[in-house]
């Protein structure tokens, strides 16, 4: 089959152990991003089968048409940037394996870590001005003794909750009613109400999914509740927050932001939250660590191939 790989920016996966599972295949990969589905059809003229990284290209009816030749988008994990109905329409099949093996995304979970150590002991900024020529700049805060609050108790949130209580922190949950539960049988503290939850927390880290019913959960009554000088650490979804709600906190100076993720991706200019000099972030990689591509892409290529057997896997359209 003519596979065609998209948007793997640092031409990484051609030296992982997954990539063997394409041979016998054409495969190119293409490391830019084109966002013109149109400019992109014309590019990917002939292919079989698309492969797609995470979310960062859309396949909606404006790329079918321009793609006659397409049998097979190959995916991991959730797909709301793939129009199934539209796929269907053009006799594309699309296949992702989803909930993996049952192991969290131990990646995710060590860049919450990360994110959070790094905004209260002011990492970033000690480096700038340690490469400035200056000696310390300002007191960062400890993580022992803190309260960290998890919005969603699913794989991730729960190594994180592993990592602060190796930190000496207090673990404290919230969530649908149905994570609170998970979190309270594996004798995890679950907050008395969202707004205890909100107020009671130095630092806050989410871990939803970002579904209809989950856009905005996060909106700015919660965030007032918030203590000065609170944490938001996102690793998850932009969407999660209410538009504006996360920048206008951290431009008064209130809240402390620690994130990875954006609404609009990749950020190529000046943002709201970058602005501000205690944030801390990072351009969505959370995922990306080369052991986290060959588990991911193994799911993605081993699609593709079972596909060209004649046996199509994890078929969800």
């Amino acid at each position: 089959m003519r596979v065609h790989v998209l948007d793997d920016w640092h031409d990484t996966l051609r030296g992982l152990p997954c990539f063997r599972l394409l041979d016998g295949h054409d495969v190119t990969v293409w490391t830019d991003h084109e966002p013109d589905p149109v400019r992109l059809a014309a590019r990917l003229a002939g292919a079989e089968a698309l492969c797609l990284f995470r979310e960062r290209t859309a396949v909606g009816e404006a790329l079918l048409a321009g793609l006659p030749d397409l049998r097979l988008v190959s995916l991991r994990g959730a797909h709301p940037h793939v129009d199934l109905d539209a796929c269907r329409r053009h006799g594309v099949t699309v296949c992702s394996r989803t909930g993996g093996d049952g192991a969290p995304n131990h990646a995710a979970a060590e860049l919450t870590l990360a994110l959070m150590l790094a905004s209260l002991r002011q990492i970033p900024q000690q480096m700038a001005s340690l490469r400035a020529g200056d000696w310390q700049a300002g007191v960062g805060r400890t993580a022992r003794g803190r309260v960290l609050g998890l919005l969603g108790y699913g794989r991730i949130a729960r190594a994180v909750a592993g990592y602060a209580d190796a930190l000496g922190m207090e673990v404290v949950c919230w969530g649908s009613e149905a994570g609170r539960a998970r979190a309270a049988a594996e004798g995890r503290r679950v907050a008395s109400d969202r707004r205890a939850f909100f107020a009671g927390a130095d630092v806050v880290s989410l871990h939803l999914r970002l579904v209809p019913a989950t856009r905005g959960a996060v909106g700015a009554d919660d965030l007032a509740a918030m203590r000065d000088g609170a944490l938001v650490v996102n690793t998850a979804r932009a969407g999660l927050v209410a538009p504006g709600a996360l920048e206008a906190e951290v431009a008064a100076g209130r809240l402390r932001a620690a994130v990875d993720v954006f609404e609009d991706e990749p950020v190529r200019g000046p943002h709201p939250l970058l602005a501000a000099p205690e944030t801390v972030a990072t351009p969505h990689v959370g995922f990306v660590t080369e052991e986290e591509f060959d588990l991911q892409f193994a799911d993605v290529f081993a699609q593709v191939a079972a596909f060209a057997e004649g046996r199509p896997a994890n078929v969800v359209a």
